[in-house]
């Protein structure tokens, strides 16, 4: 790879990140929201050393050629001086995630992901505190499951709770579960968490829902014995929320 195509590479690199990270949303589908200032602060690095390094080289050749035409008289000899700025062939691979930042991002993870792997463990807690008395009253799937699976207290029994997330179909028996994707850093580390659904057929596969219901009695409630599972009363489409790869609250209140 001759050194312009070198140059060419850093600024593709710098615009595609730039473009991921700054004038979209895109970088969400790989990283938590918390690593979007390094990704803007890297593209901008690239940028800047790409257009210095073309900067030089355009510099460096006026002189090259000032000296070369003062050396041999302005007769134009060319020499005989070879070009050892070059880097391995392979390197032209490099381009190919360089122009997909800028042109054709990969799809984010979805329930082709979270069919193939099981739910994560929910961490070991102790202390619940009184549930508020909104009802429907928002959770999360991973304070839904750790209430129904944990809480001695059973404050959840007959409780009508709101969980959002996307729908992955149950390939081995029919139904359905209510998904979501957890980055702890980025799409090679992700984790699911998902409650069953009861009561309602599945809409299309990665469709954004919000479902209203009270839990779907089964084993013994406050141990691991009880399914985190949930009685549908409604299932309302969702617009995606902002923290898609979260277990947090939808942040963008839906249509």
């Amino acid at each position: 790879m001759k050194r312009p195509f070198q140059t060419v590479l850093l600024v593709l690199s710098g615009l595609g990140l730039l473009h991921a990270s700054l004038f979209t949303d895109l970088c969400l589908r790989y990283v938590r929201p918390g690593l979007r200032p390094y990704l803007i602060a890297s593209g901008a690095l690239l940028l800047v050393l790409g257009l210095a390094s073309a900067a030089l080289d355009r510099g460096r050749g006026s002189h090259a050629e000032h000296d070369e035409h003062a050396e041999h008289g302005g007769h134009g000899d060319t020499g005989h001086g070879h070009d050892h700025s070059t880097a391995p062939r392979v390197a032209w691979l490099l381009f190919l995630p360089a122009l997909s930042l800028l042109f054709y991002a990969p799809p984010a993870l979805g329930s082709y992901t979270a069919s193939r792997e099981p739910a994560r463990a929910v961490a070991q807690q102790r202390h619940f505190d009184p549930l508020p008395a909104t009802s429907p009253l928002p959770m999360t799937l991973t304070e839904f499951t750790s209430r129904v699976q944990q809480d001695r207290a059973q404050a959840i029994k007959g409780r009508s709770v709101t969980l959002t997330g996307f729908v992955t179909p149950d390939g081995r028996g029919g139904g359905w579960y209510l998904t979501r994707i957890i980055f702890s850093c980025c799409a090679a580390d992700a984790q699911s968490v998902k409650v069953r659904i009861h009561g309602s057929p599945a809409l299309p596969a990665d469709t954004w829902v919000a479902v209203t219901g009270t839990w779907h009695p089964g084993g013994t409630l406050g141990t691991r014995s009880a399914p985190a599972a949930l009685d549908a009363r409604t299932v309302e489409r969702v617009d995606k929320p902002v923290n898609a790869y979260t277990d947090d609250l939808p942040l963008r209140p839906s249509r």
